[in-house]
């Protein structure tokens, strides 16, 4: 149960991001403010934003859940997540940044209907795919955050979502990405600080991770090699090496395509950013993947040992971060701070989620399809009511937790991965792919997931990650139907970068002033 101390830095904690979202909503006049922070956002508050939004209940508790469970075939996990920062800004932002301040795209999905002239139908399904897999992924963030909760208070499940979800809500829906950018910087400084100080207290607290190395043999001699053997031979000895290698795409590209971080590289102030950025973020959040694994090591050599145990949940091993800080550092004043620092980390990611959600409703969905005559205020309004919405639904979904944390948040990573990773790198990169392949792409990835995620959950164990299947379907559909439809227009390839390069040769010969939507009412005979 919290203390006075806890309850008080908590509600502070609250207040300052409250207090943030009222500051950043006088910064917002109009759409793009809204959604892209008027393409204003600096080195640092970019970096940490991509960090942070790829980071999430995963870092903490999913993470260290994964490692009391898997032992150390899991750690590879601690290089393809910090590698999904590097990867999306060096082959989706450098170009992505460009375009979208000549084109005056706000949303990926404005890309898309710009890239393959498809204003109606490839945005629309795009939109659609976005908000589904968003909305996936929230239900385990909302299931992290009331995990923390329920530890600290001692409350039921359902008013720890809630108190979870009126929170975010409330700046998310006031603030937009100015809101959430800065918050973002506060909680990711947090979090950073929090690892460093308290995961080696663990570790140490648990006599070292040689020591640490030698309980983990005792319970499987595998938990301490680099993967585990072919065929799976237990539930938790899933990290084969085939099954390592569908995991690296997954972490690294899926993530990396994920529209609640792919979209942050249309609001860098700077193209100069991407030069260091790419390294700033993998290395940032390598160490802190590192040592939150080694905790979750840390947790199960004390559980081994007898020296704590576990809760009686279903998802208990997510609690293993938890519990390692409770043995290690008993201190009041750093329960208190260790307290902020788990928040911070289930919150950073949650509020870039829910602004996806309303902004792909209210700007793809309701302006550029149903209604392209609605005023900034009019989307703003529609923005923020999907907002709520789709908080409330994902909160609804999140009352029944999974058993284990990182595999909703990889179900949700897999649809993202075999969904958005063949159009947008296709439509960069490759000048035969076509609008009729991209849909046929997004679609056959987005119903193979469904179907090989229903399969390898409820029907039977699959050798690799389901979402290598969906991603191997979706890129034979977009080679396929590109090659036997008709190329898309050498003006908007020339205008939109593609080509097998990361920065052009040479400068778009067409610009636009910031905001302006140069794509919404292009004439082109192959819109669809």
């Amino acid at each position: 149960m919290a203390d006075i101390l806890t309850l008080a830095l908590i509600v502070l904690y609250f207040v300052v991001l409250v207090g943030i979202g009222s500051w950043a909503s006088k910064k917002i006049h109009n759409t793009e403010d809204y959604i892209l922070a008027g393409r204003s956002l600096g080195f640092w508050v970019f970096t940490i934003l991509i960090v942070c939004s790829i980071c999430s209940g995963m870092t903490l508790l999913g993470v260290s859940g994964f490692g009391y469970t898997s032992g150390w075939p899991g750690i590879w996990e601690q290089i393809f997540v910090p590698l999904a920062a590097a990867f999306c800004i060096i082959f989706f932002g450098v170009k992505l940044n460009a375009i979208g301040k000549e084109r005056g795209y706000l949303t990926v999905q404005d890309y898309l209907a710009d890239r393959f002239e498809s204003p109606r139908a490839l945005r629309a399904l795009s939109a659609v795919s976005g908000i589904i897999v968003s909305l996936i992924y929230l239900v385990g963030q909302y299931a992290a955050i009331s995990i923390v909760l329920v530890w600290l208070f001692a409350i039921p499940h359902w008013q720890a979502l809630l108190i979870a979800g009126v929170i975010i809500t409330a700046y998310t829906v006031v603030g937009g990405l100015y809101a959430v950018s800065w918050t973002t910087l506060f909680q990711g400084g947090i979090l950073i600080f929090g690892v460093l100080l308290m995961a080696p207290f663990v570790i140490a607290s648990a006599g070292g991770l040689e020591h640490i190395n030698s309980v983990l043999a005792g319970v499987d001699p595998n938990f301490v090699q680099p993967w585990y053997p072919s065929p799976v031979y237990a539930s938790y000895a899933y990290a084969t090496p085939e099954f390592l290698v569908s995991f690296g795409i997954l972490l690294m590209v899926g993530l990396a395509c994920a529209p609640h971080v792919i979209n942050n590289v249309l609001a860098a102030k700077e193209a100069r950013y991407f030069k260091w950025a790419p390294l700033v973020a993998f290395s940032i959040y390598a160490v802190v993947m590192f040592l939150v694994k080694f905790t979750g090591f840390a947790v199960r050599s004390l559980v081994e040992e007898g020296t704590i145990v576990l809760p009686e949940a279903v998802n208990a091993q997510d609690f293993a971060f938890i519990l390692g800080v409770e043995y290690a550092m008993p201190n009041v004043a750093l329960w208190a701070l260790f307290a902020v620092i788990v928040l911070a980390a289930v919150m950073s990611t949650t509020d870039r989620l829910m602004l996806t959600v309303g902004t792909m409703f209210a700007w793809d969905i309701y302006k550029n399809i149903f209604r392209p005559s609605a005023s900034d205020k009019e989307v703003l309004l529609v923005s923020k009511v999907a907002v709520v919405l789709g908080a409330g639904g994902t909160l609804l979904l999140a009352i029944n937790p999974p058993p284990m944390l990182a595999w909703l948040i990889w179900m949700g990573i897999g649809v993202m991965l075999s969904t958005f990773a063949v159009p947008l790198l296709a439509g960069l990169y490759w000048r035969g792919a076509t609008g009729e392949g991209a849909i046929a792409s997004m679609a056959t990835g987005l119903v193979a997931a469904g179907i090989f995620g229903y399969w390898s959950k409820y029907v039977g164990s699959l050798p690799v990650h389901f979402s290598l299947y969906a991603l191997v379907l979706s890129a034979i559909a977009m080679v396929v139907v590109s090659l036997l439809t008709a190329k898309n227009s050498s003006d908007v390839l020339d205008n939109t970068r593609t080509g097998w390069f990361i920065q052009s040769p040479q400068k778009s010969p067409r610009a636009s002033s910031p905001g302006e939507t140069l794509f919404v009412d292009q004439e082109s005979p192959r819109q669809q």
